[in-house]
C-alpha cells in the first residue's frame, strides 16, 4: 500500500511541533514565538506496517494567508491534498482557534481535532467536553497534553484507523489544477 501522508496544522503556539516530536522521535525545535516553525518539516511513523509520513506545517489563523508561512500551511492542505490533517487546537483557547478548524473542514480533507493543553485548560477551571464537539462536528475529537505524552496513544490508534481506510474512501475534489 502507498504511504499516507499526515498534516499536522493550527495556530501557532499551539503545540504542534512538540506533537510532531512525539509522533516521529524527531527532535525539531521546540519555542514558543510566532514564526518559530516557517517552513513544513517532515518525519516518519510506522503504524500496522504503513509508512506515515508527518508533515508539521507553520502556525495559521486561517486558509486565507497572509504571510508566507500561512501560504505553506493553505497550500498544503487545499493543494497538496493530504490524506489527513490532525487539527491541533489550544484547549484553553478554543474560540480562537476554531475558526482555523472550520475552513478545514470545509475542504473536504478528513481531520481530527486534538484538544491540545487540557492540563492548562484544566488548571485555568474550563471543562472540555470533546464527546460533544465530535458529534457536532462530525468528526473525532480527543484531548491530549503533548508535552506529558497524554493522549498520544489515542491519537496514534485514530491514525491506524485511517491507515486501514482505503485511499479511495478518503479523497475529497480539490479546488487546486
Amino acid at each position: 500500500m502507498a504511504d499516507l501522508t499526515i498534516a499536522l496544522a493550527g495556530n501557532p503556539n499551539v503545540g504542534k511541533s512538540t506533537l510532531f516530536n512525539a509522533l516521529t522521535g524527531r527532535h525539531q525545535h521546540v519555542g514558543n514565538w510566532p514564526g518559530k516553525t516557517v517552513a513544513k518539516q517532515e518525519g516518519k511513523l510506522m503504524i500496522e506496517g504503513k509508512h506515515l509520513t508527518i508533515i508539521d506545517l507553520p502556525g495559521t489563523y486561517s486558509l486565507s494567508a497572509h504571510s508566507p508561512e500561512e501560504e505553506i500551511a493553505r497550500n498544503f492542505i487545499v493543494c497538496g491534498r493530504p490524506d489527513a490533517v490532525v487539527n491541533v487546537l489550544d484547549a484553553a483557547n478554543l474560540e480562537r482557534n476554531l475558526y482555523l478548524s472550520a475552513q478545514i473542514l470545509e475542504t473536504g480533507v478528513p481531520m481530527i481535532l486534538v484538544l491540545n493543553m487540557t492540563d492548562v485548560a484544566t488548571a485555568r477551571g474550563l471543562q472540555i467536553h470533546p464527546e460533544v464537539l465530535s458529534t457536532r462536528l462530525g468528526i473525532p475529537v480527543i484531548t491530549m497534553a503533548a508535552s506529558r505524552g497524554q493522549g498520544l496513544g489515542e491519537l496514534k490508534r485514530l491514525l491506524a484507523t485511517i491507515a486501514r481506510t482505503p485511499r479511495e474512501a478518503m479523497l475529497g475534489s480539490s479546488v487546486c489544477a
